[in-house]
């Protein structure tokens, strides 16, 4: 696909994909979630992709929704176009990225905010900037946290916290997403691509099946019961019991070396 307000890449083993509307923050209007769809496609179909860099091109990571550009027949005050909306554009993007085989890396490297806020909490694993902030700004818009933000932060925080940060619409700096567990790690924006593309390398060097199915369970983990959980891994461990990366794992193990996994 030519692609216009997102950038999509391939190298060894590692597809990024950034927002690329720098001029307006990457604010997120309908073609570029359009693309951002057929992004999530290309990486999940692309058997030589084994993780994912999501990022924004320029100074943000994404600013949330173009308010301003939703198209010619969108009304922000009928209730029929916001469902249509959130359910044409913004939902398949985030459950793409939380039902993807693939292991995804949020590399944010500027604001995130609003809906920029939830793309960046959707991924497995967040890398943040310690210039970045993440800002839950609907209610300072008189709008409800939405795109799973409502399913997301509760889980990563506790709901106190997920309301704290709802209700008040603070910006969270690179140092306060870790201290609270919205991150995993943050570091000057200067050291942010080479520490990105260091965790995507060793992901992209994994046991990539396995990987696929332990982020499934984890998802599902936190809505399921301890039996339905155990259920899900005996089948998960069936399915990997058989492929390469196992052979190759315990036999490397054997010989006591690292292993050396193909991803299937």
């Amino acid at each position: 696909m030519n692609f216009q307000t997102v950038q999509y890449s391939v190298t060894g083993n590692i597809a990024t994909i950034a927002l690329n509307r720098p001029e307006k923050y990457n604010a997120c209007n309908g073609q570029m979630l359009r693309e951002l769809q057929s992004a999530l496609q290309e990486a999940r179909q692309d058997k030589s992709v084994r993780a994912v860099i999501f990022t924004g091109a320029g100074k943000a990571f994404c600013s949330g929704a173009d308010l301003a550009d939703l198209g010619e027949d969108f009304d922000l005050r009928n209730p029929f176009d916001i469902r249509r909306w959130m359910n044409d554009f913004f939902h398949p993007v985030i459950v793409g990225i939380q039902e993807m085989e693939k292991p995804w890396i949020a590399s944010v490297n500027g604001p995130a905010v609003g809906a920029g806020c939830q793309l960046a909490l959707a991924c497995d694993l967040v890398l943040i900037a310690e210039e970045a902030y993440l800002c839950e700004i609907f209610n300072k818009r008189g709008l409800v946290v939405d795109m799973g933000g409502t399913y997301f932060l509760p889980r990563l925080i506790g709901p106190h916290k997920a309301k704290e940060i709802s209700f008040f619409g603070d910006k969270l700096s690179g140092k306060q997403c870790v201290e609270m567990g919205l991150a995993n790690r943050a570091m000057p924006l200067s050291q942010l691509n080479s520490i990105t593309a260091e965790w995507a390398k060793k992901l992209a060097q994994s046991a990539t099946r396995a990987i696929g199915l332990t982020k499934l369970g984890i998802n599902r983990g936190m809505q399921s019961s301890l039996n339905e959980t155990l259920t899900y891994e005996a089948g998960a461990q069936a399915l990997v019991a058989n492929t390469e990366d196992v052979l190759e794992g315990v036999q490397a193990f054997l010989e006591k070396r690292e292993p050396k996994f193909k991803g299937h």
